[in-house]
């Protein structure tokens, strides 16, 4: 059951600003990991670790 105030899939909100980052952030990640920080329920910070691999 859907309430009224929830868009319907041709009308989705864009994403929240930290959405977008970690959206940003698995764009642009090749190897690495994606580090996120919750407080009370919301996300406050994205830390992202980038590896680089070079050959030996």
């Amino acid at each position: 059951m859907t309430s009224a105030q929830d868009p319907s899939p041709g009308e989705r909100e864009p994403p929240s600003r930290a959405v977008q980052a970690v959206l940003d952030a698995l764009e642009k990640l090749r190897f690495g990991a994606i580090q996120l920080t919750v407080h009370e329920g919301r996300l406050v910070q994205v830390d992202v670790t980038e590896r680089h691999r070079y050959p030996n």
